[in-house]
């Protein structure tokens, strides 16, 4: 129960990697932190690609992020929808401002670009957005999970173990 005291919004929307959502919200709450599902529409049930759901506890309008720790972006085609709504990129931008922690894997990424953050920083995703986010500034590389301050990025579902325990690590030392 290391993290009791700290809030951790989890975006999620249609077509997420079910696993990418799923592994690091259970392994963050089996540690004490209350991780709230965060979707458009609070109450809407999304679907992972996999088929696997995930209801918004809350929506997008009804979080104030200067009352959270952090923010988990998932991956999958999902992060293409979320780096669309205002809310999302406000969100993402306010815990860069803030030096809080970030967790972003695979297709994640898209997010951060939209949200104009990366400049200068040094992240993973999955290699299919490489391009992508050394364009949008960031010194890309080809690792499991690479933490760069409070952003904290992986590659996909066969890394998750070590971009669980980073992230565990990123918000004990917060």
């Amino acid at each position: 129960m290391q993290l009791k005291e700290t809030r951790i919004i989890a975006l999620v929307d249609d077509d997420f990697e079910d696993l990418e959502v799923w592994v690091p919200v259970m392994r963050l709450r089996e540690e004490g932190a209350e991780v709230v599902l965060t979707g458009k529409e609070k109450g809407k049930t999304y679907y992972g690609k996999h088929g696997v759901p995930a209801e918004a506890e809350a929506g997008f309008s009804d979080i104030n992020a200067e009352e959270y720790d952090g923010v988990l972006v998932p991956g999958g085609w999902a992060p293409d929808k979320l780096r669309r709504y205002e809310e999302v990129i406000n969100m993402v931008k306010h815990m860069d401002d803030n030096k809080k922690v970030i967790g972003q894997i695979c297709h994640a990424g898209w997010v951060l670009i939209s949200a104009d953050i990366l400049q200068g920083k040094r992240v993973t995703s999955t290699p299919g957005i490489k391009d992508d986010m050394k364009n949008a500034g960031s010194h890309w590389v080809d690792e499991a999970v690479v933490v760069d301050g409070h952003i904290i990025s992986s590659r996909r579902p066969p890394d998750i173990p070590d971009y669980g325990r980073e992230l565990v690590k990123a918000f004990l030392n917060r």
